[in-house]
């Protein structure tokens, strides 16, 4: 291992192991067609609904707390391996997840969707919080912008690398890169 320091990297679920986007967009396109659509490499926010006019935030919001949603999702590729050859190489490697607010159906689904895709040992590596910056670690690999809560995090934020987060500067990966731009 380089650097001979176990680090312990979180990973985030949607949007860096899940294709939240991809999924939100195929209901989107076949429940709404005469609505306007936004693709992902024309989203200008992580949060789906942002990138559409305020009028449809509530078709939204169903949609994406709907039962079945978040249990629905593609694995992004080469995720499984890279979560796999990371903790191969020594390291300490959690699944770190934010719920929705109303997440009745999310947290379950999350779980289920990462048993399914990536093994039960990854159930057991998950940390489900609304508050990240609580959760010790060196790296959070994650596709949001901006991770606030009330801690000042003890990891390093680095970039899932999405259209909606090139506007800002930070190290960025994809599961094809991840070994260079982590220096493993």
């Amino acid at each position: 291992m380089n650097n001979h320091k176990r680090k312990i990297i979180l990973i985030d679920q949607d949007g860096v192991l899940a294709n939240y986007h991809a999924h939100f967009l195929e209901i989107w396109r076949v429940e709404h067609p005469e609505k306007v659509w936004v693709s992902l490499e024309d989203s200008r926010e992580h949060d789906v609904d942002k990138n559409y006019p305020s009028q449809f935030h509530n078709i939204i919001d169903e949609i994406v707390v709907r039962k079945g949603f978040f249990g629905s999702f593609e694995p992004m590729p080469g995720a499984r391996e890279a979560l796999e050859n990371i903790l191969a190489l020594g390291h300490d490697v959690r699944i770190c997840t934010a719920p929705k607010r109303d997440h009745t159906f999310c947290v379950p689904e999350k779980l289920a969707w990462i048993d399914r895709h990536l093994g039960h040992k990854w159930t057991e590596r998950t940390i489900i919080t609304r508050d990240k910056t609580l959760v010790h670690g060196d790296i959070l690999i994650d596709d949001k912008p901006n991770i606030t809560g009330v801690c000042q995090p003890s990891w390093e934020h680095v970039f899932y690398d999405q259209p909606y987060n090139r506007a800002y500067s930070k190290r960025r990966l994809n599961w094809k890169n991840y070994k260079e731009v982590l220096a493993l």
